[in-house]
């Protein structure tokens, strides 16, 4: 964040998880400014491991600040957006919001549901001059996968050599072949986001990276089975 502040970037404390927080980062910014004129979602995480062996706790604080936190502070700007005639949701999604991986079940339902609540609010606000618009990285060259891959329950089955070889799959996607290729830098992503608040009529998706754009285009074409025969390359099944 100091190199933000370096550039010239006003930074303002905001927890996506507290709603005294997030009410407080809305209010100053409309004393300041009379409206939050660009919303861009971009806080979140993975949750890692089989769906049965993650915790409903640990399920539900990964919800809070992906889905949830995107939610109320879409709500808490909206007032404003419509007094002004016009605004910009940018919402950062994945391209696991339409597929998924073994072993990441709760992190792709979060997505997903970014996805649903985007195409819904697309609709519903478009007739106040506001414009969201999804964002969907494929393999970006963060400390996403770390965070990941460190959160996956390890131990006894039947899913522990499962977890495991989802943790060697994710470090090896991120840090192997497809993430050196077909993946990208933040920049990328930050550059798609920059299109997607300056066009005069942003596209309603944005797919980042060629990753995103194979796997996208392959999920689309195959038949569900055909998606699992494709994954028990990589994964082993429990």
């Amino acid at each position: 964040m100091t190199g933000l502040e370096a550039a010239g970037c006003r930074l303002l404390r905001l927890d996506v998880t507290d709603e005294s927080s997030m009410r407080a980062a809305v209010e100053e910014i409309e004393r300041a400014e009379d409206a939050v004129g660009a919303l861009v979602n971009n806080a979140g995480y993975s949750l890692s491991g089989a769906v049965e062996s993650v915790a409903l706790e640990d399920a539900r604080r990964q919800f809070e600040t992906n889905v949830f936190g995107l939610a109320r502070l879409t709500q808490l700007v909206l007032p404003g957006m419509r007094r002004e005639g016009w605004g910009r949701i940018v919402n950062v999604s994945s391209m696991g919001g339409r597929l998924t991986f073994p072993g990441g079940g709760w992190y792709h339902a979060t997505k997903h549901a970014v996805e649903a609540l985007s195409d819904a609010l697309r609709f519903e606000v478009q007739g106040f001059g506001i414009d969201v618009v999804v964002i969907e990285p494929g393999l970006i060259r963060t400390d996403f996968a770390e965070t990941a891959v460190g959160s996956i329950p390890v131990g006894e089955e039947p899913y522990g050599r499962f977890n495991a070889a989802v943790g060697a799959a994710t470090a090896g996607a991120y840090h192997g072949f497809y993430g050196r290729r077909l993946g990208g830098g933040p920049d990328v992503v930050a550059r798609t986001i920059e299109r997607a608040l300056t066009a005069k009529r942003p596209r309603t998706r944005y797919r980042v990276t060629p990753s995103a754009k194979l796997f996208l285009t392959l999920r689309r074409l195959l038949p569900d089975r055909g998606w699992d025969a494709i994954l028990s390359r990589s994964y082993p099944k429990p």
